[in-house]
């Protein structure tokens, strides 16, 4: 059940934000053994002067920066994470052909008692 967020600079074509949704969506399924039409999503775009980034950790990146934030269940493995991480370079890559050093992930976990999705009830405790 997780839960992402996308920001990325303002002005690309609605096609390239798809398949940013269809990558992620992709890579989740693959190493998280996300349920089908577990999609939760959103992109955030932001012009220029609200968009920040640098060079940090010896990664030069580019104006093709996205930030990717998800939250999961805290069930989930070093090993499933790092698998995560490059599953999503490797599919944000193909399409819509973000470079890997382009691509900022941070998965945050939270107990299930943490969730509801919707009728105001915690379906998972």
């Amino acid at each position: 059940m997780p839960l992402s967020h996308i920001s990325l600079r303002a002005g690309k074509p609605e096609a390239y934000r798809q398949a940013i949704f269809d990558s992620l969506y992709r890579a989740l399924r693959e190493t998280l053994d996300v349920p089908e039409d577990d999609q939760f999503m959103t992109i955030t775009e932001h012009d220029a002067a609200n968009f920040r980034y640098g060079d940090a950790f010896g990664i030069s990146r580019s104006n093709d920066l996205v930030y990717i934030e998800i939250t999961v269940f805290d069930t989930r493995t070093v090993e499933q994470k790092k698998a995560l991480f490059r599953r999503i370079a490797e599919l944000l890559g193909e399409s819509p052909g973000i470079r890997p050093e382009d691509v900022f992930v941070q998965v945050a976990a939270a107990a299930k008692e943490n969730w509801s999705v919707g009728h105001g009830l915690a379906q998972f405790t």
